[in-house]
Order: structure tokens, then C-alpha cells, then sequence
């Protein structure tokens, strides 16, 4: 490698201008990236979604559900498949390995689907849907007017979207929460219903009955006209003659609502702002937030635009945040240097590595089209410290060799060559540790990748600027010695510095007394391992906004107008309380991509914090307000609940294993909210055909339904421009038991009341039925109390191991238990795999497994410092802090190489291994002290959480690093050379008694 150094002096002003030229090009990737809080995370996933209006949950399962299960549960790669069937609704969640083209296994579920469509009841159309991080919306806005909601609706179509979607970055602009019209038909007499629906089905269109040739012409047949007005649907004719409106009442009226929204109070629409592949949330929330005030003019008096959800700030926060700390560190870390080098040329040669690095990462980053983040920008907030320790390495042996009076050219050029091969061999092996991070799968794999290749070009980019650029840099900027002196006087002069004053007695100390260091070594290890069980664990943390999400749950059966009652309760206190600066309110929430959502007895409530308000007196203020259950507006990456899975066949042997699990985890006080999702019995009619009667009338199953569905629902026949024509048989749908008692049924033999042919009845049925992989499923939910996850789940583990569940349950432990232990497991062995990289890698630069095992033993103490300072700064160990662990393998090996490769040199030269320990000792202990210093004063920022914007990945992985590089900066410098000593030392030619002083061990001044 030093043969870049020689190219590199011999072309100075090519490298200087290829330098700025990559500076220029890092300038304007950096402005280039795009803005967002994570990486885009594409979930391996894909939903099925079925609607089959008014069906109880056990239809639904049975017409539904299972045949769907039964078609998609052969597809390649599912590793997973839930399904939930509530009132109305299939959804069917299949889970895939992450990696998985998603695209590809939902074109295979499409067609699987497609291919039992005729299995499933009339009007069930599924829907196949995937998800990912990039489909959320950037900003979500609610419009609330004083008049019409339609015409709202209008005013946003044709005003807001368009002007919304010229908006740099921005990929979709949608208006939801518009309440649909109808055009209903109400038969005067039932009996005429079936022919109105006859004569109505295929309304509105025209049909083909083929074509003719005349005049050497082809015409085709065109039957029927297009009906786009109630009044044309009111005057059509049907058999008699007669026309709609003298048999039959039309009215175009608003359809049934499912859900209400509210912001501040108001009736409001939803306005979500979705980003392209290329756009920056923060660019986009800056625009959108400028236009407001003339978009809300535009909607007229009374108009308002409210920002509901906006990831703009805390992506504009957490970028500035990091960079403000990187920026700190960067400070730091050149104080460090020259404090060090007492030199403003030197400490700039080498500080200018820093920014040239990161440029080059940036521009990286870019090229593959990622987007800055908190990860990205995290890896370079690591690297800040650590990208100058080549630099600092090469510049600091350039200056020793300016020190001995050798020519600029020839002392630039040996000091290169005399480091070369550590650098290089040093900086791999610290990107070695982060490759296998690129194979580690799930979630962690996904979200640590764009970390691992920022940290992974910055170093590559610090070892090629310290072997280019620093050379020239220094050939240019350093000057030797003003008055000449020799070799020896130079040497004779450092050894008078007050580091080798310190350090020479000690190191003269521990190659003699080699036995007591590393007893000391070992116990100080043993000790480490015994604190480690104290550490608390976790997955990834939170990353929380200034908001809060609220939900709130009445009895199953609930219908929609009394959960509005209930909503507005809470509503006034939200209203009145100090601190919120708005709220938004969905009563009778819909399902999404991951079959969330509930019915018409859900309150979901979104509400936006000011900047100084007080989250737990919020909570504590809206405690009255009803049974509410809270949790951040940001939530966790991967969810914080710990969710027990019980399954059984049967549907009294689930309830009774449901019921022990819960009581049980109630009991452990290392969790709280304890929950379930078994569901509680909901009113239903049941109706039942009377075997003999409705046999006498020609009533079937099929014959009831149609009756039933007509008076309730009514039956969509065809569609008027954007209105649907549903007939009813009344204007009003029956809404008690004696009305659906009374109903009419037309028969062969003439119309008979319902409960003549069948016996209605009301009973209990079920809410919602869940089901896992086939079997019946439920789910218990439960919280950890504190912050470490893993003495939760070991509790509540316990606790589920001393039940005892009726025959035919059973039950699994999952959520971010399961999770944690998942990536834990990859990580370990992530760990393992970069020790092995790392021994590979050695071995090659060293050519001696003996001295590479010296190196790789000495990596567990580098985990000393890093418990340590976890314990004493009460953070838990998660995947960020193991992040940490794995980058310490790459760190306490580079100082070890760096101080090994001289050793060796000096045994080369004829010098014992004694006497190479000590002088290696010596000479590195500058540049060693330094790269540590700088790495930790640079991550002192970060670890102190001074912008508090690092969010789950900052502060763990620093305080690991320093921790490590405390410990690991001392037994670089005495452990390894007293396990140097004690290895080689048995292979030294000539005889010398390890307890005769060697020469130049004494102090010196």
C-alpha cells in the first residue's frame, strides 16, 4: 500500500485537484440525499382483505376465511399466516422471510385467490395488499368547514391535491372521510321488489349485440342508454307498463355511515401526503407548511387546514441533532490531536482525514440511493473519531521521521512504508466486523444495513485519505527540525516526554512481573462476566414524537352513536387541557395493511403535543374521561408489548387456557397491562329455518338471507355515474327483534311473516375469531414495567411455566420478547463470524497463528469497560449496544496491530523480544493514546445525548465504545505486550533472564 504513497507524492497536484473534486462531489450528495427518519423498510408481508357486509364472524370464518387460508397456505416461502374474521370482515396476514420479493409472493397469492373466487358467497371480492415504510404518510392534514362536507371535498379535490402534489417529493395526495351518497329504491309494495331488482341490475350501461355490414361497413349493435341522473332513474320504465316512480319511492340520500372523524372538535376530512421513492420528509413538511395559509383561503371562510401527523420535524430534529453532535465530536476530536501533537499545521493535516472521509461515505450513500437517517447519520457520527486514527498514525511517524533530520521525500516516504501494512491490515479488520451485518436477516438485517455500509465506506475512504492525501498534505505543510540533530538525540528527547516517563515503568514492570498482570487480567475478566448478569436488556428502544396515541374500547355490540358519546367526553377534556396543541378523533376505525383497526365500538384519538408539555399529566387529566389506553405518537421500531399466543382446538378449552394465562401474567409485577384479545360474546339474532314450515312455503336458507339482506342492507343493482342503487323493501331497516320478527317473506305460495317459517331468537355470539396458522388462536398482551425487556420476559416465562393447561392447549411466547431473542441470536453470531474474519485477516498480515491468537484472546477484556460503563450509566444492552460490542472487536484489534507490527519490525532489527515490547511500547504509545482519545472525546456528544435526537441506536453504541476503548486502550498497551512476552519468549535465540534489567528500561530525567 505505501506504493500509493509513493504515487501520490510523485502527481501532488493531480491528488489535490482529484481532492477537491471529490470534496465538490461529497458537497452536492450531501444535498442531495433525502431526509427521513429510517431507511425504507419494505415489511415481508401480504394482506388479505374481504368484505362481506353484515355476515357474523363465524360465516365469515367458515365462507371466507378458510377457503381463502386453504388457497394461499401453499405458497413458497410462507412462514406464517393469521387470520382474523369480525362482523363483515376476512383479513388474512401471510409473513415471509425477510428478503422475500413481496411483489413476486403477491402476484402468487393474486392468482391463488383468483382461483376460488366462485367458492366464495356473492359480492366477496378479496383484495391482496403489501406495505412498506414508504407507503406511511409523510403528513397527514384535516380540513374542517362550516358548510357542506361534499363541497369541502370538492374544494380540496380540485384546489388543495393539485397544488399538494406539485410539491417537490411528493408522490400522492389523497382526500378521505367523504361520506358517500346512494340512490335508494323503496318498493311501495314488497312484493314487486324481486322485479325492481330484475329491472335494475346493469342499470346505467349500454350492452353489445354484435355489429352489421352494409354499405361496405361494419356497425355494431348498440343496446341501451346511459342513466347518469336520479330523475332518469325515476322515470324508467319497467314491464306493466309502468314507470319506477309510480311503484316504487327514489331518493339519492347519504349512505350509512361506518366511521366519524373529528379535529378540534369539528366534523373534518383527511388529506394524507405520501412521498416518492426520491422525496425528503423534512423538504416536504417545509413546503406543505409554507402553502397553508394560502390553501386554507382558498377554502373559503370558515376553512381550516389542521397538520395531524407530521414526520418532517422530528426528521429535521434528529438530522440536525446528529449533526450537531457529529460536529461537536469533530471539534473534540481535533483538540484532541492537538493537544497531542502541539502543532496547528500537524493537527490540521490530519483533521482535514475527518471531513474528506465522510464526504466520500456521503457521496456513497447516494450512489446506492439511500437516504440520510438516523442510522446512517449515526454510523457517521461513529466514524467521525474513528476515520483520523490511520491519519493520525501516519502523520505522526512522518513527524518522528522529520525529527530525525531525514529528507522531506525519504522521511515521508519511510514512515509510510513502516505503517502501511498496519493501517491497511488495521482498517480491514474494523470492516471485517461490520460484513457479517449484511448477512444477519430479519428486521435487524433490514434496519442495521445502510449503518454498516456507512461506517464500512467511511473506513475504506479514512485508510486510502491517510496513504493519498495526508502524505502530500504533509510533504507540503510539515517542516523538519530547524536546527539539525541526530537520530539518537531525537530519540533521547522523546523518551524525556512525560508519556514515556509514565509509561516506561509500568511496562518495565508488567514484562517483568507477567504472571501477577494477567492473574489480574483474569480475575478482572471473570468479574466482567459476573456483572454482565446485572445488565438490563432490550430490543431497540423507543423513538418517541410530541405526541400521543390514544385508544379507547367500549363493550362489544356497541353501535356507532353511542361511542360518539362517549368520544366527546374525552373530547372536552382534550379541549381544555394545557399543552395539547390539537387532537384528532376516528370513531369506528378501519382496518389497514395489517388488518388493524377495530369496529363501531373503537375510539382512536391522535393528539399533538406542544413543545413543553407534560405527556404523564396529559395522561393523568383524561383518567376520568373514560378507560383509555395510551402510548406514543412514535412508538417502538419493533413494538414494546411481550405477547403470549394460546391456541386450542376447541372453543371452551381456548377460553379456559385464555383465562389461566391472563390471571397469571397479572400477577407479575415486572409487567402491566395485561390484556386479551379473547373475544367477549356480542348480541346476535339468530334465525333458524322451521324444518316443516318453511319446507311447506318453499323458504330455504338462501330465501331468508335474500329478505334479510334487502330490509337491512338493501341490494346494490348497478351504479349512476358515482352514486350505487341499493333497493330496500323499507325505508327504514328493522332495528328490534320483533321488527325482524315481522318481516315479510315472499314465497311460491304468497308473502308469510318471517318468524312463521323461522324461530328468531337473540343469543350470544362471538366478536371476532383468530386463528394461526389454522388453528384457534388468542393473544395476551402484556407491557414491560421498566426498561428491561429481558427480566420481564424471564418473569414472565416463569410464570407461564408453573401453569397447568386443560389437554388440547397450548401456548408461545412472541413479541418483542421473541424479537429481542431473534436478534440477539444474529447478533451473537455476527460477533462470531467477525472474530473469525478478524482471525483470518491477521493471520495473512502476520503469517503466525500464534501472535494472532494473542490478539484475539485479549478481545474479551475489551468487553470490560464496555459492561462497565453500561451498568454505571443504567443502559440497558440492546441491539444498538451489541452494534457497539461488535465494533469494539474491530477497535481493540486495530491498536493491537498497530503496536504489533513494530514489535515485529524491532525483532527484525535484532532486537530481543523484551527490548521490541518495550521500544514498540514506546514509540506507539502517542499515536495509540491519541486515536483513543479522539474516538472517545468525539462520541462524548453522543453518549451524553446533549441533542437527545440520536433516538434508539446514539447513545447505547457510544457509551459501548468508550467503555470498550478505556479498557481496551490499557490492555493494548500492557496486556498484549506481557502476552507477547510470555508467548515469544520461549522461541528467543539467545538465553536472557527475563528478571535482568534490559537496557533503556530505566526512567530517563
Amino acid at each position: 500500500m505505501s506504493l500509493l504513497s509513493r504515487i501520490s507524492l510523485t502527481n501532488r497536484k493531480l491528488v489535490a485537484l482529484v481532492t477537491v473534486l471529490l470534496v465538490a462531489l461529497g458537497v452536492y450528495a450531501t444535498s442531495s440525499l433525502k431526509q427521513q427518519l429510517l431507511p425504507d423498510l419494505s415489511f415481508p408481508a401480504v394482506t388479505v382483505v374481504a368484505s362481506y357486509p353484515g355476515a357474523a364472524p363465524e360465516v365469515v370464518e367458515q365462507q371466507v376465511t378458510v377457503p381463502i387460508e386453504t388457497a394461499v397456505k401453499g405458497i413458497d416461502g410462507v412462514e406464517s399466516m393469521t387470520s382474523t374474521s369480525t362482523q363483515g370482515s376476512a383479513v388474512v396476514l401471510l409473513s415471509f422471510a425477510f428478503g422475500t420479493e413481496i411483489g413476486d409472493a403477491a402476484g402468487d397469492i393474486e392468482q391463488a385467490v383468483s382461483k376460488i373466487s366462485r367458492q366464495l358467497p356473492a359480492g366477496v371480492d378479496p383484495q391482496v395488499m403489501t406495505g412498506s415504510t414508504g407507503d406511511m404518510p409523510t403528513m397527514v392534514l384535516a380540513a374542517t368547514a362550516d358548510g357542506d362536507q361534499r363541497a369541502l371535498a370538492a374544494t380540496l379535490t380540485s384546489e388543495v391535491v393539485p397544488a399538494l402534489q406539485a410539491v417537490d417529493g411528493v408522490n400522492e395526495v389523497s382526500v378521505s372521510g367523504t361520506q358517500d351518497q346512494i340512490i335508494t329504491v323503496t318498493p311501495t309494495k314488497k312484493e314487486q321488489t324481486q322485479a325492481i331488482i330484475t329491472a335494475l341490475t346493469g342499470l346505467g350501461g349500454t350492452q353489445s349485440a354484435g355489429s352489421i355490414t352494409t354499405d361496405g361497413r361494419d356497425l355494431s349493435l348498440a343496446v341501451g342508454a346511459a342513466v347518469t341522473s336520479v330523475e332518469q332513474v325515476r322515470n324508467l320504465w319497467l314491464p306493466g307498463p309502468v314507470q319506477l316512480k309510480d311503484v316504487a319511492t327514489v331518493k339519492l340520500e347519504d349512505a350509512p355511515s361506518t366511521s366519524i372523524t373529528r379535529t378540534d372538535g369539528r366534523p373534518s376530512l383527511g388529506v394524507s401526503i405520501t412521498m416518492d421513492h426520491g422525496g425528503s420528509a423534512a423538504s416536504i413538511s417545509s413546503d406543505v407548511t409554507d402553502q397553508l395559509g394560502e390553501l386554507q383561503t382558498q377554502l373559503g371562510a370558515g376553512a381550516k387546514l389542521t397538520v395531524v401527523s407530521d414526520s418532517g420535524p422530528q426528521v429535521r430534529e434528529s438530522v440536525n441533532g446528529l449533526l450537531e453532535e457529529g460536529a461537536l465530536g469533530l471539534l473534540m476530536a481535533i483538540v484532541v490531536i492537538l493537544v497531542f501533537l502541539r502543532s496547528a499545521r500537524s493537527t490540521l493535516v490530519t483533521a482535514v482525514s475527518i471531513p474528506v472521509s465522510l464526504l466520500i461515505a456521503l457521496t456513497a450513500l447516494w450512489t446506492q440511493d439511500y437516504s440520510l437517517n438516523i442510522l446512517t447519520l449515526g454510523g457517521l457520527t461513529i466514524a467521525v473519531g474513528r476515520v483520523v486514527d490511520d491519519s493520525i498514525v501516519v502523520l505522526e511517524n512522518i513527524k518522528r521521521h522529520l525529527g530525525y533530520g531525514e529528507p522531506r521525500r525519504q522521511a515521508i516516504l519511510t514512515a509510510v512504508r513502516e505503517v502501511s501494512s498496519a493501517v491497511t491490515s488495521s482498517t480491514l479488520t474494523t470492516v471485517a466486523v461490520f460484513l457479517p451485518i449484511a448477512f444477519v436477516s430479519g428486521f435487524v438485517g433490514e434496519l442495521f444495513g445502510p449503518f454498516s455500509i456507512t461506517v464500512t465506506a467511511a473506513m475504506l475512504a479514512s485508510l486510502i485519505v491517510s496513504l493519498t492525501i495526508v502524505p502530500v498534505l504533509a510533504y507540503w505543510f510539515l517542516k523538519a527540525p530547524a536546527t539539525g540533530v541526530s537520530r539518537a538525540e531525537a530519540e533521547a528527547e522523546e523518551r524525556r516526554g512525560f508519556l514515556p516517563r509514565v509509561y516506561l515503568p509500568v511496562i518495565a514492570w508488567s514484562v517483568r512481573r507477567r504472571k501477577t498482570v494477567l492473574a489480574g487480567a483474569v480475575l478482572l475478566l471473570v468479574a466482567t462476566v459476573a456483572m454482565a448478569g446485572a445488565l438490563k436488556t432490550s430490543f431497540l428502544g423507543d423513538s418517541a414524537e410530541q405526541s400521543l396515541s390514544i385508544s379507547q374500547e367500549l363493550p362489544p355490540g356497541t353501535d356507532l352513536a353511542t361511542t360518539d358519546a362517549a368520544a366527546q367526553k374525552v373530547e372536552k377534556v382534550l379541549a381544555t387541557t394545557a399543552g395539547v396543541e390539537s387532537y384528532q378523533v376516528v370513531i369506528g376505525s378501519s382496518g389497514g395493511f395489517l388488518g388493524g383497526g377495530g369496529g363501531a365500538n373503537t375510539v382512536s384519538y391522535s393528539v399533538n403535543l406542544a413543545e413543553d408539555a407534560d405527556p404523564d399529566a396529559i395522561e393523568k387529566a383524561l383518567e376520568s374521561a373514560g378507560d383509555l389506553t395510551f402510548g406514543s405518537g412514535g412508538g417502538s421500531l419493533g413494538g414494546t408489548d411481550i405477547e403470549v399466543s394460546v391456541r386450542a382446538a376447541d372453543d371452551t378449552v381456548l377460553t379456559t387456557a385464555t383465562e389461566q394465562v391472563e390471571k397469571a401474567l397479572t400477577g407479575v409485577s415486572a409487567v402491566t397491562g395485561v390484556t386479551s384479545d379473547l373475544s367477549a360474546s356480542a348480541p346476535q339474532i339468530s334465525i333458524v329455518p322451521k324444518g316443516e314450515a318453511a319446507a311447506r312455503y318453499g323458504v330455504t336458507d338462501q330465501t331468508i338471507v335474500s329478505t334479510l339482506r334487502t330490509a337491512v342492507q338493501g341490494v346494490t343493482t348497478s351504479r349512476v355515474g358515482a352514486n350505487d342503487v341499493v333497493v330496500t323493501t323499507s325505508a327504514t331497516a328493522p332495528d328490534s327483534l320483533a321488527e325482524v320478527k315481522e318481516l315479510t317473506v315472499t314465497t311460491p305460495t304468497g308473502p308469510v311473516r318471517l318468524d312463521k317459517v323461522a324461530t328468531v331468537t337473540q343469543v350470544d355470539g362471538p366478536v371476532q375469531r383468530v386463528r394461526a396458522d389454522g388453528d384457534r388462536t388468542t393473544t395476551v398482551t402484556a407491557t414491560p414495567a421498566g426498561d428491561d425487556t429481558g427480566a420481564a420476559g424471564t418473569a414472565v416465562q416463569e410464570a407461564l411455566d408453573a401453569l397447568t393447561l386443560p389437554a388440547g392447549a397450548s401456548y408461545e411466547t412472541g413479541g418483542v420478547t421473541a424479537q429481542q431473542d431473534e436478534a440477539f441470536g444474529q447478533l451473537f453470531l455476527a460477533i462470531a463470524a467477525a472474530i473469525a474474519l478478524v482471525f483470518l485477516i491477521l493471520v495473512a498480515v502476520f503469517r503466525s497463528i500464534r501472535q494472532t491468537l494473542i490478539l484475539l484472546v485479549s478481545i474479551p477484556f475489551a468487553f470490560v469497560g464496555a459492561i462497565t460503563l453500561l451498568l454505571v450509566t443504567g443502559t440497558p444492552m440492546g441491539v444498538a449496544a451489541l452494534i457497539g460490542i461488535l465494533m469494539l472487536i474491530g477497535i481493540v484489534v486495530t491498536n493491537a496491530i498497530v503496536l504489533m507490527d513494530l514489535i515485529n519490525q524491532y525483532r527484525e532489527r535484532g532486537m530481543t523480544v523484551t527490548e521490541a515490547v518495550v521500544e514498540g511500547g514506546l514509540r506507539r504509545l502517542r499515536p495509540i493514546l491519541m486515536t483513543a482519545l479522539a474516538t472517545i472525546f468525539a462520541l462524548i456528544p453522543m453518549a451524553l445525548g446533549i441533542t437527545g435526537s440520536g433516538g434508539f441506536i446514539s447513545q447505547p453504541l457510544a457509551v459501548v465504545v468508550i467503555g470498550g476503548l478505556v479498557s481496551s486502550t490499557m490492555l493494548t498497551l500492557v496486556l498484549i505486550p506481557v502476552l507477547y512476552t510470555m508467548v515469544e519468549s520461549r522461541r528467543e535465540k539467545r538465553p536472557q533472564a527475563l528478571d535482568q534489567p534490559e537496557r533503556e528500561l530505566e526512567p530517563v530525567g
